[in-house]
């Protein structure tokens, strides 16, 4: 019962995140990507900074300054602004696709920085991840974009980030970790907005709108992400992450009016295919030393 009601929160945790991915894209249509990283990062750390007061948690914990922590923030930081750019100035389907490769990435920075064993099948398969994302990139090709290597960018960002939470004190809170996460999006809109001179369009009703859109849409799939690995067996949850693949498929074909070609569609393929297997390999792995 609870591998299912886990692997249910984790589904609704990935259907918000392609909503936020949505309605962060539509916002950068509007506004300068600088502004909209700024008020989004502000509306999510107000989100968090409330749950963690309502808690009896403390909002500047002294472990903020510890060396993993400052790592994790500032892969955070790459992570999100190389994604959001991603998703701004290329198709969501193809940035959400990228992103998918980010466990990949996970598993071979845990060999690399923490020695942990991965075999020879995993490395295969981790290869065959990165084939997919090429495939989905094509260097070389008429079709390639080069903005998508932000979206790159954002994927060892975020993998990055992951591998540098391991390491956090464990006095630290998911609520404290997501509210300094948030936090830090805005001195880094900020900077962007400097570096581009300025907003590019009014902030009007509508920019305002969506970036409300993704500060409630993605506060509530950090709750339901943290929560769902939280219940249940992680090996059995975890794989319903890909699930957010289908999800930005369906926004950006609906509202962005998108048509992933043969190329996209299997370099998806190839991407979630292997990180699924790394995922059961990892979890065969366990129970045999168990």
């Amino acid at each position: 019962m609870e591998n299912t009601r886990g692997s249910v929160l984790m589904v609704a945790a990935m259907a918000a995140f392609a909503m936020e991915d949505m309605f962060v894209k539509s916002a950068a249509r509007e506004v300068s990507v600088g502004l909209v990283l700024m008020l989004f990062g502000l509306g999510g750390a107000a989100v968090f900074a409330c749950l963690i007061k309502g808690r009896g948690q403390r909002l500047l914990h002294p472990a903020l300054t510890s060396a993993p922590m400052l790592t994790k923030l500032s892969f955070e930081v790459v992570g999100r602004l190389g994604y959001t750019l991603g998703i701004a100035l290329t198709p969501l389907s193809n940035a959400s696709t990228i992103l998918q490769a980010t466990p990949l990435v996970v598993v071979a920075g845990a060999a690399l920085v923490f020695s942990e064993r991965v075999d020879a099948k995993r490395w295969f398969a981790i290869g065959i991840g990165f084939l997919g994302v090429l495939i989905v990139l094509r260097p070389g090709l008429d079709g390639f974009v080069p903005a998508a290597l932000w979206t790159v960018l954002g994927m060892f960002g975020f993998a990055g980030r992951d591998l540098a939470t391991r390491a956090c004190p464990p006095v630290l809170s998911n609520f404290q970790l997501s509210l300094y996460g948030f936090a830090m999006l805005i001195p880094t809109g900020a900077l962007i907005m400097v570096i581009t001179g300025g907003t590019s369009g009014a902030l009007d009703v509508v920019a305002l709108r969506d970036v409300a859109g993704a500060v409630c849409f993605g506060s509530f799939a950090y709750w339901a992400l943290t929560k769902a690995m939280r219940m249940g067996e992680v090996s059995v949850i975890t794989p319903f992450r890909y699930t957010r693949l289908i999800f930005a498929l369906i926004l950006g074909a609906m509202v962005f009016g998108e048509r992933p070609d043969g190329a996209m569609i299997l370099g998806s393929v190839l991407i979630v295919a292997s990180g699924l297997y790394t995922l059961l390999e990892q979890r065969r792995a366990r129970r045999s030393l168990a």
